[in-house]
């Protein structure tokens, strides 16, 4: 498809604005591993919705994946070209993790470990992480989603001033251990992969002399640029991170899980408490500043799904799973457009005190 006709992919939508209303939307993606495929599933629902237009799109790890896959394929080719980068994106993931020492052996099958967090490789691979670092156990640094990235991205896209979307990638900077946003024009395959990676599993990366790690720890995903860097007040979180389990957890493997997950979730927890603070200032008449918005905040979401899967299974790139939790993220996408599309650029969809604070 020509340059010329990028663009207009989300314009078309505004210009049907005559036969209904058209309402723009911002995404903050989450990371968690192979989970990120039910964000696939969030993205790959959006793109069918003509209500709807994606304005921004803030994310971390597995959702900068994401991410950076939807706003290529829809830069080069429209709204079709993202559902189409997506999958096929997905479909590298699986190929590439076909060779994985992770993946279920004939042993798993044969001695029904059908769960992967009791696939002796699992374990095994697990203890290693907690006495080698990724400098020892890869000294030669490989990652196979580098690769996967660089045939998935038109990272020249998403740097031109032409991408209909706004990015905003968090990564956490090693040394100050601040949050480093990524936009647009700074976005590289080192940016994305930065945003994605696990201290335990990958060296940092390097950019501009600076280190970094997993965008999770400081931002999963960040708030902040969605309310500063776009128009829209509507952010819309895909969690694949559960906030509440109601399972004590009791291995090692489990409480570990648990640990990342309250930590991971902690800067987004902190971004809302900030949020409903402003918001009761605004509602009580004592910020008329116009530089403070009112934030409008929507969630997509199946924690019991994801609080019924293994540790293990965040690292799991079998076909039938990731395509499983594409079709969940797409029903409950479709579900949430269902219930709250006409509260869109009204009202917030969830109770941020309940839910977060």
């Amino acid at each position: 498809m020509a340059d010329g006709a990028k663009v207009p992919a989300q314009q078309a939508r505004q210009e049907s604005g005559a036969a209904q209303a058209v309402k723009p939307i911002n995404l903050a993606l989450q990371g968690g591993g192979a989970h990120g495929a039910f964000t696939w599933g969030v993205l790959d629902r959006l793109c069918e919705e003509p209500r709807i237009v994606i304005e921004g799109i803030s994310a971390t790890s597995a959702g900068a994946m994401n991410a950076a896959v939807f706003a290529s394929g829809l830069a080069k080719d429209g709204l079709e070209g993202a559902r189409m980068a997506l999958e096929a994106y997905w479909k590298r993931v699986a190929k590439a993790g076909e060779s994985s020492p992770l993946r279920p052996s004939v042993f798993d099958r044969l001695f029904g470990l059908t769960s992967p967090d009791q696939s002796p490789a699992f374990l095994a691979f697990d203890l290693m992480t907690r006495i080698l670092s990724p400098y020892q156990f890869n000294p030669l640094n490989l990652n196979p989603l580098r690769t996967v990235l660089q045939q998935s991205v038109d990272f020249d896209a998403l740097r031109s001033d032409k991408c209909p979307v706004k990015l905003f990638l968090s990564a956490t900077n090693v040394r100050t251990g601040k949050v480093k946003i990524f936009g647009n024009d700074e976005i590289t395959a080192d940016a994305v992969l930065a945003s994605s990676c696990l201290p335990f599993l990958f060296q940092a990366i390097e950019i501009d002399g600076e280190a970094y790690w997993d965008g999770g720890y400081m931002g999963n995903p960040a708030i902040f640029p969605l309310i500063y860097g776009c128009k829209s007040h509507d952010v819309v979180i895909v969690h694949i991170n559960p906030i509440e389990r109601a399972k004590l957890p009791r291995t090692a493997s489990e409480i570990m899980n648990r640990i990342n997950e309250i930590s991971f979730n902690s800067s987004l927890m902190r971004e809302m408490r900030a949020v409903s603070f402003v918001t009761k200032l605004i509602d009580d008449g004592k910020l008329d500043d116009p530089s403070f918005s009112r934030m409008l905040i929507h969630a997509i979401a199946d924690d019991g799904m994801m609080c019924s899967l293994g540790v293990a299974s965040k690292m799991s790139t079998e076909w039938e799973f990731l395509t499983g939790l594409r079709d969940t993220g797409r029903a409950c996408a479709d579900s949430w457009i269902a219930r709250n599309f006409d509260q869109l650029g009204n009202s917030s969809t969830v109770d941020i005190g309940a839910m977060y604070l």
